[in-house]
C-alpha cells in the first residue's frame, strides 16, 4: 500500500472519529478557614513562580517558538532547574529569584512543570497578538501595541496523584498545600456541588483541575473531555424563534409539515426582576444629573448594573435549559435557529422602554448557551437565513398584520388572528425542511433574494413546504 492511500486512510477514519469536546464545571469546596488560608498562600506562591518564568520565556521565545509543546517545557526546564546532570542552568536571573524566595527549593516538580506551560501559553498570546499588531491588523490607526503581563493572576493546575485526590465518588478530595513552610496535604475536604455532574457521564475523562480560591469563592475548576452521544436522525426539528416579547418560541414541526408539539419559554419573573433594577438605574441618573447638572461618574450604579448583568445571565441560562429540554424529549437531531449575528435593531429611540428592551436582549448568549450543551449530547444546530420569517403568514395567506396594542400577536390576510412568534417558528423549520428537500446545504444563503442561484424568489413558509411535499 502506497503512503498516498495511508493517508487518505487515516484522514477517513479522523472525519469518522466522534469530536471531543471540552468543558469546564465548577466544583464548590467547603473548606475550613485554616484550610482556604493555606489554599491561597498555595496561590500566591504559585504566581511567586511564575513571574519570573513569563520574562525567561519571552526572552528565548526565538528558540522555543519552533519547538513542539512538550519539547518547550523541557528546554524551559532545562533553562532554570538545576540538577545534577545540569549543573549549571542557562539562566542565572531564576537562580536570583530563588535567592530571593528560598521556598522555591522545595517547589514540586509536577507544579513547576505546569507553571512553566503557564507561562508558555501567556507568551504564546502575547506573540500572536503583537505579530498581528505589527502585520496592521489592529481595531483602529491609533491602537497601541499589546503589552506583556508577567504579573498573572493564574490560578495553579492540580495533577491527580501528585496534588489532588479524590474519594468516596468524588465527595471528598485530598489538596497538597503550602501552608507557608513546607507542602502538606489537606485530607478529606467535602464538595458541596458538582456542577452539571459532567464526570459521572460515562466515556467522560477528568482532566487537571485548576484550585480557584479568593475571598469570596473555594472551588476547583474542573477540566472534562467530553464524548458527544448519538442521537439517531428523524423527520423532525426543532425550530426557535428568539423574541422581544417572548425570551424563545420553539415547534417540533415535521419534514412534512406536521406541527408534532410547541412551547413559550419566557422566565417573565426574572425578566421583571431585571427591568427593576433598569428603572431604578434609570431614575437614580436622572436625580443625579438634576442634582449635579453634569454628566455621570464612572462606576454609577455599579452594584446595580453588575445585578442586572448577572439576572439577564441567569435568564439566559434559563431559557438555553428550557430550549435542550424541550428538543430532548421530542428526540430531534437538529435546533434549528434564524441566523441573527451582527444584527442590530434600527427601532426604539435613546431613553425609551423599547430601545431598552432590544438592548438587553441576550438572543446570541442564549443560541451560545445551547449549541455548546446540544453538540455535547449529540446534536446538531442549524443556521437559517431570518429574513421574511416574521413578515409571512404561514398558511401562505401572504404579509401579515402585527396588532398595534398587543405585538405579540397578528392578523392573517385571511383574517385569521394568531401568534406572531409562533408563525415564525413553523416558517423557520419550513425554511430548513425545503432546503433539505431541494437538496441545498446552504441554508443560511438560500431564499436571501440576492443571488440568481437561489431555487425560489418568494419567501418559503409552511404552507409551501406543505404544498411540495403534497406534490
Amino acid at each position: 500500500m502506497s503512503k498516498r492511500q495511508t493517508k487518505k486512510k487515516t484522514k477517513k477514519r479522523a472525519k469518522n472519529k466522534p469530536q471531543e469536546l471540552i468543558r469546564t464545571d465548577v466544583w464548590d469546596l467547603k473548606a475550613t478557614p485554616e484550610q482556604k488560608k493555606n489554599m491561597i498562600l498555595t496561590i500566591e506562591e504559585y504566581r511567586k513562580f511564575l513571574n519570573p518564568l513569563v520574562i525567561i520565556v519571552n526572552s528565548q521565545w526565538v528558540n522555543l517558538a519552533d519547538l513542539a509543546s512538550k519539547e518547550r517545557i523541557n528546554a524551559v526546564e532545562k533553562m532554570i532547574h538545576q540538577t545534577a546532570d545540569n549543573p549549571s542552568p542557562k539562566h542565572k536571573y531564576f537562580q536570583n529569584a530563588i535567592n530571593k524566595y528560598p521556598s522555591f527549593r522545595k517547589f514540586p516538580s509536577y507544579l513547576r512543570r505546569a507553571a512553566i506551560a503557564d507561562a508558555l501559553g501567556i507568551v504564546s498570546s502575547f506573540q500572536t497578538r503583537y505579530r498581528q499588531w505589527q502585520s496592521g491588523d489592529r481595531n483602529h490607526r491609533q491602537a497601541r501595541p499589546p503589552s506583556l503581563t508577567a504579573c498573572c493572576n493564574s490560578y495553579p493546575a492540580l495533577y491527580k496523584g501528585q496534588h489532588v485526590k479524590y474519594h468516596n465518588n468524588y465527595q471528598l478530595v485530598d489538596i497538597k498545600v503550602w501552608n507557608g513552610t513546607d507542602w502538606v496535604w489537606i485530607n478529606c475536604i467535602p464538595v458541596k456541588k458538582h456542577g452539571l455532574n459532567r464526570h459521572l457521564v460515562e466515556g467522560n475523562k477528568i482532566k487537571s483541575p485548576a484550585l480557584v480560591v479568593n475571598k469570596r469563592t473555594c472551588q476547583l475548576s474542573m477540566c472534562l473531555e467530553v464524548h458527544p452521544g448519538n442521537i439517531e436522525d428523524s423527520d423532525f426539528v426543532c425550530s426557535v424563534d428568539m423574541g422581544i416579547n417572548n425570551a424563545a418560541t420553539a415547534s417540533i414541526v415535521g419534514k412534512d409539515g406536521t406541527v408534532k408539539a410547541r412551547k413559550f419559554i419566557n422566565p417573565a419573573r426574572d425578566i421583571d426582576r431585571r427591568n427593576k433594577r433598569r428603572m431604578m438605574i434609570a431614575h437614580k441618573s436622572k436625580q443625579t444629573r438634576n442634582i449635579t447638572k453634569s454628566d455621570l461618574s464612572k462606576g454609577f450604579c455599579k452594584g446595580l448594573y453588575r445585578k442586572s448583568a448577572n439576572i439577564n445571565l441567569q435568564i439566559s441560562k434559563t431559557v438555553a435549559r428550557g430550549i435542550v429540554e424541550f428538543a430532548k424529549t421530542a428526540q430531534v437531531l437538529f435546533i434549528v435557529f434564524e441566523n441573527l449575528e451582527g444584527w442590530k435593531a434600527k427601532a426604539g429611540r435613546k431613553g425609551t422602554l423599547q430601545k431598552q428592551k432590544f438592548h438587553l436582549w441576550c438572543h446570541r448568549k442564549i443560541v451560545e448557551l445551547v449549541a455548546n450543551r446540544w453538540m455535547e449530547l449529540g446534536g446538531k444546530i442549524v443556521f437559517i437565513n431570518p429574513k421574511y420569517t416574521s413578515a409571512y403568514a404561514f398558511d401562505g395567506s401572504g404579509k401579515l398584520r402585527r396588532d398595534k396594542t398587543n405585538y405579540s400577536l397578528c392578523r392573517f390576510k385571511t383574517g385569521k388572528r394568531y401568534h406572531s412568534d409562533l408563525n415564525a417558528s413553523y416558517n423557520i423549520a419550513a425554511r430548513y425542511w425545503y432546503a433539505v428537500i431541494m437538496g441545498d446545504d446552504h441554508f443560511s444563503r438560500v431564499f436571501d433574494g440576492k443571488s440568481c442561484n437561489d431555487t425560489l424568489r418568494t419567501p418559503v413558509t409552511l404552507g409551501t413546504l406543505r404544498s411540495l411535499v403534497a406534490a
